[in-house]
């Protein structure tokens, strides 16, 4: 009955996800372009948001003023991967399973490669919040492994079964304190590490070839990653690659704007990819870097920097840009895309590249 009822609200959800998408939001392609290189480096945008910008009446065009699909436009732009969160249960339905389908069959036709990051949570998981999805929160940690394995296994499997290639698949969402708080926050090591290894073992029964990444915020502080990666390896922790944030510009209120030295915390991160090759033998993708939109130039300046940077370590398999599609102010203030209006900038230039 748990299954039925979890396959009907995706059904659902993929209906109400798609009937308020513009129609023309489609790519434009009668033929799926082929997937992108593996092999290659990954550029990559998560553009989570996407449909439900669509949603509000927001339409995107490329630097010449052709109205393009976001998906589409991504790929114009240089990007050769896309990112995409997943909630549990989320109020409005964005970052359902049913969502993220119809985003993840864009970019699978688009030729992209595909980056599934799992909150598991109602909402947003981070540094400050990683809150038990609501149908979750009497559960005993074991009830919470089962809850992560139906979850991965179910999102996943339906990805699978409408064509999806899934090349990555993040399990937890900038867990420097753990996930889903209290059971599996980081002081509960052992709870940690099940959970982790709960994402892993049901990405890999989809997907054997995906590769799992464990995610922290703030790469250039390596004190972050030589406490959970530790923790992990103390209890048995399986995962493929270790993910960075890196956004180096943060709001000051004391300035009024952001700063203009990004080059301290691009140069610290750099840094630390080499660190943590070297203390726990895994390779390292950033799963988020962001820039002032306002601020273009500076944007691109860092971009350029960054991306030659973390390919000279050797141990760097790709960037993503965290909602580039984003104009300044968007959904209570975000400042970190790279659109004006609703066309790309000159900060997203280095991933043509």
């Amino acid at each position: 009955m748990r299954r039925i009822t979890y396959i009907l609200t995706i059904l659902l959800a993929v209906t109400a996800c798609t009937k308020g998408v513009n129609p023309e939001y489609v790519p434009k392609t009668e033929e799926q372009r082929p997937m992108a290189d593996k092999t290659a480096f990954a550029k990559g945008a998560d553009i989570s948001w996407v449909t439900q910008m669509e949603n509000e009446g927001m339409r995107f065009y490329n630097s010449e003023g052709v109205q393009t699909e976001c998906t589409e436009l991504m790929r114009q732009i240089g990007f050769n991967a896309i990112r995409l969160r997943v909630w549990v249960n989320p109020e409005e339905g964005w970052c359902s399973a049913g969502d993220v389908l119809v985003k993840a069959m864009r970019a699978q036709k688009e030729g992209m490669r595909i980056m599934i990051d799992f909150h598991y949570s109602d909402t947003w998981a981070d540094p400050a919040n990683q809150t038990v999805p609501a149908a979750w929160e009497s559960h005993d940690i074991m009830q919470l492994q089962q809850d992560v394995t139906d979850h991965t296994t179910e999102v996943l499997s339906l990805l699978k079964r409408n064509g999806v290639e899934v090349e990555w698949v993040q399990v937890g969402n900038e867990t420097r304190g753990g996930m889903m708080w209290p059971l599996g926050a980081y002081e509960n090591g052992q709870n940690y590490t099940e959970l982790t290894n709960a994402g892993y073992d049901a990405a890999k029964s989809v997907y054997p070839d995906c590769k799992v990444i464990v995610h922290l915020d703030s790469g250039n502080r390596l004190d972050l990653y030589q406490r959970i990666f530790p923790v992990l390896e103390r209890y048995g922790g399986r995962y493929d690659l270790i993910g960075m944030s890196l956004y180096p510009c943060t709001w000051n209120d004391d300035l009024g704007g952001y700063p203009e030295d990004w080059k301290t915390a691009t140069d610290a991160c750099i840094s630390n990819i080499s660190k943590v090759n070297e203390l726990y033998g895994k390779n390292v993708v950033i799963c988020e870097v962001g820039m002032p939109v306002s601020k273009p130039q500076m944007a691109k300046d860092m971009l350029t920097y960054l991306l030659s940077g973390v390919k000279e370590t050797g141990h760097c398999e790709g960037v993503f840009y965290w909602e580039p599609q984003a104009p300044e102010g968007y959904s209570g203030g975000y400042g970190l895309g790279a659109f004006s209006g609703n066309r790309p900038t000159i900060a997203l230039d280095p991933f043509k590249d």
